[in-house]
Protein backbone atom coordinates (compact mmCIF):
# COMPACT_ATOMS: atom_id res chain seq x y z
CA UNK A 1 0.00 0.00 0.00
CA UNK A 2 1.37 3.40 -0.97
CA UNK A 3 1.53 6.28 1.48
CA UNK A 4 -1.25 8.10 -0.38
CA UNK A 5 -3.44 4.98 -0.27
CA UNK A 6 -2.77 4.65 3.44
CA UNK A 7 -3.85 8.24 4.02
CA UNK A 8 -6.96 7.68 1.93
CA UNK A 9 -7.86 4.62 3.99
CA UNK A 10 -7.13 6.43 7.26
CA UNK A 11 -9.30 9.46 6.55
CA UNK A 12 -12.11 7.42 5.02
CA UNK A 13 -12.11 5.23 8.13
CA UNK A 14 -12.10 8.25 10.44
CA UNK A 15 -14.92 9.87 8.48
CA UNK A 16 -16.94 6.63 8.62
CA UNK A 17 -16.47 6.43 12.39
CA UNK A 18 -17.43 10.09 12.55
CA UNK A 19 -20.69 9.35 10.73
CA UNK A 20 -21.49 6.55 13.17
CA UNK A 21 -20.75 8.98 16.01
CA UNK A 22 -23.17 11.56 14.57
CA UNK A 23 -25.91 8.95 14.28
CA UNK A 24 -25.34 8.00 17.92
CA UNK A 25 -25.36 11.68 18.93
CA UNK A 26 -28.70 12.16 17.21
CA UNK A 27 -30.21 9.30 19.18
CA UNK A 28 -28.55 10.37 22.43
CA UNK A 29 -29.90 13.93 22.21
CA UNK A 30 -33.43 12.68 21.55
CA UNK A 31 -33.32 10.27 24.50
CA UNK A 32 -31.69 12.67 26.95
CA UNK A 33 -34.32 15.36 26.49
CA UNK A 34 -37.17 12.84 26.49
CA UNK A 35 -36.51 12.28 30.21
CA UNK A 36 -39.12 13.53 32.63
CA UNK A 37 -38.02 16.34 34.93
CA UNK A 38 -37.72 15.66 38.65
CA UNK A 39 -41.06 15.40 40.41
CA UNK A 40 -42.08 18.21 42.70
CA UNK A 41 -41.89 21.97 42.63
CA UNK A 42 -39.63 23.14 45.43
CA UNK A 43 -39.30 26.85 46.13
CA UNK A 44 -36.66 28.09 48.55
CA UNK A 45 -35.03 31.54 48.80
CA UNK A 46 -32.12 31.84 46.37
CA UNK A 47 -29.30 34.23 45.59
CA UNK A 48 -28.38 34.60 41.94
CA UNK A 49 -24.70 35.45 41.47
CA UNK A 50 -23.88 37.20 38.21
CA UNK A 51 -20.23 38.15 37.61
CA UNK A 52 -20.06 40.81 34.87
CA UNK A 53 -17.27 42.28 32.77
CA UNK A 54 -17.93 44.85 30.05
CA UNK A 55 -20.93 45.61 27.90
CA UNK A 56 -22.48 42.95 25.71
CA UNK A 57 -25.27 43.07 23.12
CA UNK A 58 -28.67 42.69 24.80
CA UNK A 59 -27.04 42.40 28.26
CA UNK A 60 -29.94 44.12 30.02
CA UNK A 61 -32.47 41.89 28.29
CA UNK A 62 -30.47 38.78 29.11
CA UNK A 63 -30.16 39.72 32.78
CA UNK A 64 -33.86 40.55 32.94
CA UNK A 65 -34.72 36.96 31.97
CA UNK A 66 -33.50 35.90 35.44
CA UNK A 67 -36.04 38.27 37.02
CA UNK A 68 -39.02 37.11 34.94
CA UNK A 69 -39.43 33.88 36.88
CA UNK A 70 -42.50 31.89 37.89
CA UNK A 71 -41.12 31.27 41.34
CA UNK A 72 -42.73 31.36 44.76
CA UNK A 73 -39.83 32.29 47.05
CA UNK A 74 -37.58 35.33 47.56
CA UNK A 75 -34.85 35.90 44.98
CA UNK A 76 -31.78 38.08 45.46
CA UNK A 77 -30.01 39.13 42.26
CA UNK A 78 -26.41 39.96 43.05
CA UNK A 79 -24.40 41.43 40.15
CA UNK A 80 -20.68 42.04 40.51
CA UNK A 81 -18.26 44.10 38.43
CA UNK A 82 -14.53 44.51 38.94
CA UNK A 83 -14.51 48.32 38.94
CA UNK A 84 -17.24 50.98 39.29
CA UNK A 85 -16.45 52.18 35.76
CA UNK A 86 -17.15 48.81 34.14
CA UNK A 87 -19.47 49.14 31.14
CA UNK A 88 -21.84 46.58 32.67
CA UNK A 89 -22.51 48.76 35.75
CA UNK A 90 -24.91 51.23 34.04
CA UNK A 91 -26.86 48.27 32.63
CA UNK A 92 -27.38 46.92 36.14
CA UNK A 93 -28.40 50.36 37.41
CA UNK A 94 -30.98 50.58 34.64
CA UNK A 95 -32.20 47.12 35.62
CA UNK A 96 -32.59 48.24 39.23
CA UNK A 97 -34.59 51.29 38.14
CA UNK A 98 -36.82 49.20 35.86
CA UNK A 99 -37.52 46.58 38.56
CA UNK A 100 -37.89 48.50 41.83
CA UNK A 101 -39.61 45.62 43.64
CA UNK A 102 -36.80 43.15 42.87
CA UNK A 103 -33.89 42.64 45.26
CA UNK A 104 -31.08 43.60 42.88
CA UNK A 105 -27.65 44.54 44.25
CA UNK A 106 -24.69 45.92 42.29
CA UNK A 107 -21.32 45.05 43.79
CA UNK A 108 -18.85 47.64 42.39
CA UNK A 109 -15.65 45.73 43.12
CA UNK A 110 -12.83 45.32 43.53
CA UNK A 111 -12.54 41.61 42.92
CA UNK A 112 -10.21 39.42 44.92
CA UNK A 113 -6.78 38.59 43.43
CA UNK A 114 -6.32 35.69 41.03
CA UNK A 115 -5.82 34.94 37.35
CA UNK A 116 -9.45 33.87 37.01
CA UNK A 117 -11.29 37.18 37.18
CA UNK A 118 -14.73 35.55 37.34
CA UNK A 119 -13.85 33.58 40.45
CA UNK A 120 -12.22 36.65 42.00
CA UNK A 121 -15.43 38.55 41.34
CA UNK A 122 -17.60 35.81 42.83
CA UNK A 123 -15.40 35.43 45.92
CA UNK A 124 -15.57 39.18 46.56
CA UNK A 125 -19.35 39.48 46.29
CA UNK A 126 -20.30 36.14 47.89
CA UNK A 127 -20.37 37.62 51.45
CA UNK A 128 -23.31 39.78 50.31
CA UNK A 129 -25.41 36.70 49.49
CA UNK A 130 -28.42 36.45 51.79
CA UNK A 131 -29.74 32.99 51.06
CA UNK A 132 -28.63 29.40 51.47
CA UNK A 133 -29.03 28.41 47.80
CA UNK A 134 -26.52 30.09 45.49
CA UNK A 135 -26.92 30.00 41.71
CA UNK A 136 -23.97 31.22 39.69
CA UNK A 137 -24.31 31.80 35.94
CA UNK A 138 -22.31 33.48 33.21
CA UNK A 139 -23.25 36.96 32.06
CA UNK A 140 -24.34 35.83 28.60
CA UNK A 141 -26.98 33.30 29.62
CA UNK A 142 -30.71 33.62 28.93
CA UNK A 143 -33.30 31.54 30.79
CA UNK A 144 -36.99 30.64 30.60
CA UNK A 145 -39.55 31.55 33.31
CA UNK A 146 -39.40 28.04 34.83
CA UNK A 147 -35.60 28.16 35.26
CA UNK A 148 -35.45 28.69 39.02
CA UNK A 149 -38.22 26.22 39.72
CA UNK A 150 -36.52 23.44 37.79
CA UNK A 151 -33.04 24.17 39.15
CA UNK A 152 -34.12 24.28 42.80
CA UNK A 153 -36.24 21.15 42.37
CA UNK A 154 -33.24 19.30 40.90
CA UNK A 155 -31.00 20.53 43.72
CA UNK A 156 -33.49 19.25 46.27
CA UNK A 157 -33.20 15.64 45.10
CA UNK A 158 -31.45 13.25 47.52
CA UNK A 159 -27.69 13.08 47.12
CA UNK A 160 -27.47 16.08 44.82
CA UNK A 161 -24.74 18.60 45.61
CA UNK A 162 -24.91 20.85 42.57
CA UNK A 163 -26.95 21.46 39.43
CA UNK A 164 -25.68 22.59 36.04
CA UNK A 165 -27.30 23.06 32.62
CA UNK A 166 -26.70 22.41 28.95
CA UNK A 167 -27.13 25.30 26.55
CA UNK A 168 -27.43 26.30 22.91
CA UNK A 169 -26.03 29.34 21.13
CA UNK A 170 -27.75 32.49 19.90
CA UNK A 171 -25.72 34.92 17.81
CA UNK A 172 -26.52 38.51 18.76
CA UNK A 173 -23.76 40.41 16.96
CA UNK A 174 -23.95 39.48 13.30
CA UNK A 175 -22.85 36.66 11.02
CA UNK A 176 -19.77 35.58 12.97
CA UNK A 177 -21.70 35.32 16.21
CA UNK A 178 -24.28 33.18 14.37
CA UNK A 179 -21.50 30.85 13.24
CA UNK A 180 -20.09 30.71 16.78
CA UNK A 181 -23.58 29.94 18.07
CA UNK A 182 -23.85 27.11 15.55
CA UNK A 183 -20.62 25.63 16.89
CA UNK A 184 -22.16 25.61 20.37
CA UNK A 185 -25.58 24.26 19.40
CA UNK A 186 -24.80 21.69 16.74
CA UNK A 187 -21.37 20.59 17.95
CA UNK A 188 -20.88 21.38 21.63
CA UNK A 189 -24.27 20.34 23.00
CA UNK A 190 -24.49 16.97 21.16
CA UNK A 191 -20.93 16.12 22.23
CA UNK A 192 -21.79 16.90 25.84
CA UNK A 193 -24.90 14.71 25.68
CA UNK A 194 -22.87 11.83 24.22
CA UNK A 195 -20.37 12.22 27.05
CA UNK A 196 -23.19 12.08 29.59
CA UNK A 197 -24.84 9.12 27.89
CA UNK A 198 -21.67 7.06 27.75
CA UNK A 199 -20.38 8.15 31.16
CA UNK A 200 -17.22 9.56 29.59
CA UNK A 201 -17.99 13.08 30.85
CA UNK A 202 -19.56 14.45 34.02
CA UNK A 203 -19.54 18.14 33.20
CA UNK A 204 -20.25 21.18 35.30
CA UNK A 205 -20.76 24.30 33.19
CA UNK A 206 -20.67 28.02 33.74
CA UNK A 207 -24.16 28.30 32.28
CA UNK A 208 -25.41 27.39 35.75
CA UNK A 209 -23.78 26.17 38.95
CA UNK A 210 -26.35 25.87 41.73
CA UNK A 211 -25.31 24.66 45.16
CA UNK A 212 -25.93 25.28 48.82
CA UNK A 213 -23.79 27.53 50.96
CA UNK A 214 -22.45 24.67 53.09
CA UNK A 215 -21.44 22.74 49.97
CA UNK A 216 -19.55 25.76 48.68
CA UNK A 217 -17.81 26.13 52.03
CA UNK A 218 -16.87 22.43 52.02
CA UNK A 219 -15.03 22.82 48.69
CA UNK A 220 -13.16 25.92 49.83
CA UNK A 221 -15.37 28.70 48.48
CA UNK A 222 -14.94 30.50 45.16
CA UNK A 223 -11.50 31.73 46.20
CA UNK A 224 -10.16 28.18 45.96
CA UNK A 225 -10.59 28.39 42.17
CA UNK A 226 -9.10 31.85 41.61
CA UNK A 227 -6.15 30.48 39.61
CA UNK A 228 -7.99 27.66 37.85
CA UNK A 229 -8.87 27.91 34.16
CA UNK A 230 -11.81 25.48 34.09
CA UNK A 231 -13.42 26.80 37.28
CA UNK A 232 -16.80 25.28 36.42
CA UNK A 233 -15.34 21.81 35.87
CA UNK A 234 -13.19 22.14 39.00
CA UNK A 235 -16.19 23.11 41.12
CA UNK A 236 -18.12 20.12 39.80
CA UNK A 237 -15.19 17.79 40.48
CA UNK A 238 -14.86 19.15 44.02
CA UNK A 239 -18.56 18.58 44.67
CA UNK A 240 -18.32 15.04 43.28
CA UNK A 241 -15.32 14.42 45.55
CA UNK A 242 -17.67 15.01 48.48
CA UNK A 243 -19.72 12.04 47.28
CA UNK A 244 -22.49 14.26 45.88
CA UNK A 245 -24.09 14.26 42.44
CA UNK A 246 -23.80 17.09 39.93
CA UNK A 247 -27.26 16.91 38.34
CA UNK A 248 -28.08 18.00 34.80
CA UNK A 249 -31.84 18.31 34.24
CA UNK A 250 -33.26 17.85 30.72
CA UNK A 251 -33.48 21.54 29.86
CA UNK A 252 -31.45 23.98 27.77
CA UNK A 253 -30.45 27.58 28.35
CA UNK A 254 -29.39 30.08 25.71
CA UNK A 255 -25.86 31.44 25.35
CA UNK A 256 -26.05 34.94 23.85
CA UNK A 257 -23.02 35.20 21.57
CA UNK A 258 -21.43 38.63 21.16
CA UNK A 259 -18.56 37.89 18.76
CA UNK A 260 -18.36 40.45 15.95
CA UNK A 261 -15.44 38.99 13.99
CA UNK A 262 -13.72 35.75 13.07
CA UNK A 263 -10.89 36.64 15.46
CA UNK A 264 -13.32 36.94 18.39
CA UNK A 265 -15.01 33.63 17.54
CA UNK A 266 -11.59 32.01 17.23
CA UNK A 267 -10.36 33.29 20.62
CA UNK A 268 -13.56 32.29 22.39
CA UNK A 269 -13.74 28.76 21.02
CA UNK A 270 -10.01 28.16 21.26
CA UNK A 271 -10.19 29.00 24.96
CA UNK A 272 -13.03 26.50 25.41
CA UNK A 273 -11.24 23.81 23.39
CA UNK A 274 -7.96 24.31 25.26
CA UNK A 275 -9.89 24.11 28.52
CA UNK A 276 -11.44 20.80 27.44
CA UNK A 277 -8.01 19.51 26.45
CA UNK A 278 -6.70 20.49 29.87
CA UNK A 279 -9.56 18.65 31.56
CA UNK A 280 -9.84 15.60 29.29
CA UNK A 281 -6.14 15.01 28.71
CA UNK A 282 -5.39 12.32 26.07
CA UNK A 283 -9.12 11.77 25.58
CA UNK A 284 -9.28 15.11 23.80
CA UNK A 285 -7.29 13.64 20.90
CA UNK A 286 -9.94 10.98 20.42
CA UNK A 287 -12.58 13.66 19.92
CA UNK A 288 -11.28 14.04 16.37
CA UNK A 289 -14.04 11.59 15.39
CA UNK A 290 -16.67 14.17 16.34
CA UNK A 291 -15.65 16.16 13.24
CA UNK A 292 -17.27 13.92 10.64
CA UNK A 293 -17.79 16.53 7.92
CA UNK A 294 -14.26 17.93 8.08
CA UNK A 295 -12.77 14.42 8.02
CA UNK A 296 -14.92 13.56 5.01
CA UNK A 297 -13.69 16.69 3.19
CA UNK A 298 -10.10 15.55 3.74
CA UNK A 299 -10.99 12.00 2.68
CA UNK A 300 -12.44 13.37 -0.57
CA UNK A 301 -9.05 14.86 -1.40
CA UNK A 302 -7.41 11.42 -1.19
CA UNK A 303 -10.27 9.22 -2.41
CA UNK A 304 -12.81 11.32 -4.36
CA UNK A 305 -15.62 8.79 -4.79
CA UNK A 306 -15.83 7.18 -1.32
CA UNK A 307 -14.93 10.53 0.23
CA UNK A 308 -17.83 12.25 -1.55
CA UNK A 309 -20.25 9.56 -0.37
CA UNK A 310 -19.03 9.92 3.20
CA UNK A 311 -19.29 13.70 2.96
CA UNK A 312 -22.91 13.48 1.81
CA UNK A 313 -23.73 11.13 4.68
CA UNK A 314 -21.87 13.29 7.19
CA UNK A 315 -23.65 16.48 6.10
CA UNK A 316 -27.05 14.77 6.17
CA UNK A 317 -26.40 13.58 9.73
CA UNK A 318 -25.05 16.97 10.80
CA UNK A 319 -28.16 18.70 9.43
CA UNK A 320 -30.33 16.17 11.27
CA UNK A 321 -28.49 16.78 14.55
CA UNK A 322 -28.82 20.56 14.13
CA UNK A 323 -32.53 20.24 13.35
CA UNK A 324 -33.05 18.09 16.45
CA UNK A 325 -31.26 20.62 18.65
CA UNK A 326 -33.28 23.44 17.10
CA UNK A 327 -36.43 21.74 18.37
CA UNK A 328 -35.11 22.05 21.92
CA UNK A 329 -34.72 25.82 21.73
CA UNK A 330 -36.87 27.32 18.95
CA UNK A 331 -36.03 30.81 20.24
CA UNK A 332 -32.40 30.31 19.16
CA UNK A 333 -32.40 28.21 15.98
CA UNK A 334 -29.23 27.46 14.03
CA UNK A 335 -29.71 28.07 10.28
CA UNK A 336 -28.63 24.99 8.35
CA UNK A 337 -26.31 27.05 6.11
CA UNK A 338 -24.21 27.73 9.21
CA UNK A 339 -23.42 24.05 9.82
CA UNK A 340 -20.72 23.40 7.16
CA UNK A 341 -18.90 26.63 8.04
CA UNK A 342 -19.19 26.01 11.78
CA UNK A 343 -17.99 22.42 11.38
CA UNK A 344 -14.86 23.38 9.44
CA UNK A 345 -14.07 26.16 11.90
CA UNK A 346 -14.62 23.82 14.85
CA UNK A 347 -12.15 21.36 13.31
CA UNK A 348 -9.55 24.11 12.85
CA UNK A 349 -10.05 25.13 16.48
CA UNK A 350 -9.62 21.50 17.56
CA UNK A 351 -6.31 21.24 15.72
CA UNK A 352 -5.07 24.52 17.21
CA UNK A 353 -6.12 23.44 20.71
CA UNK A 354 -3.73 20.50 20.63
CA UNK A 355 -0.72 22.79 21.03
CA UNK A 356 -1.92 26.13 22.41
CA UNK A 357 -0.66 27.22 25.82
CA UNK A 358 -1.88 30.82 25.87
CA UNK A 359 -5.50 31.91 25.68
CA UNK A 360 -7.43 35.15 25.65
CA UNK A 361 -10.08 35.64 28.31
CA UNK A 362 -11.97 38.91 28.64
CA UNK A 363 -8.99 40.92 27.41
CA UNK A 364 -6.39 39.13 29.55
CA UNK A 365 -3.75 36.80 28.13
CA UNK A 366 -3.54 33.71 30.31
CA UNK A 367 -0.78 31.12 30.27
CA UNK A 368 -1.76 27.52 31.01
CA UNK A 369 0.74 26.06 33.47
CA UNK A 370 -0.58 22.50 33.77
CA UNK A 371 -3.04 20.68 36.00
CA UNK A 372 -5.72 23.26 35.21
CA UNK A 373 -3.78 26.23 36.61
CA UNK A 374 -3.38 29.59 34.84
CA UNK A 375 -1.23 32.69 35.23
CA UNK A 376 -2.20 36.13 33.95
CA UNK A 377 0.63 37.59 31.85
CA UNK A 378 -0.86 40.89 30.73
CA UNK A 379 -4.12 42.75 30.29
CA UNK A 380 -5.33 44.87 27.42
CA UNK A 381 -8.04 46.66 29.39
Amino acid sequence: MTFAAALAFLFCALAAVGCVYQAFALIAVARFFARRPEAGNLAEPVTLLKPLHGGEPRLGENLASFLAQDYGAPVQFLCGVNTPGDAAAPVVRDLIAAHPVCAITLFPGPRLPGANGKMGNCAAMAPLARHDILILSDSDMVVAPDYLSRIVTALGQPGTGAVTCLYVGRGDAGVWSRIGAGMISAHGLPNMVVGLTTGMARPCMGSTIALRRDTLAAIGGFGAFADVLADDHAIGAAVAALGLLVAIPPMVLIHAGAERSLAQVWRQHLRWAATIRDVAGPGHYGSVVTHAAALAVIATGFAPMPGAVLLAIALALRFAVAARVNRLAPAAPTPLWVIPIADLLAFAVFLASLATRQIDWRGATLTMTGKGRIVARNKRD
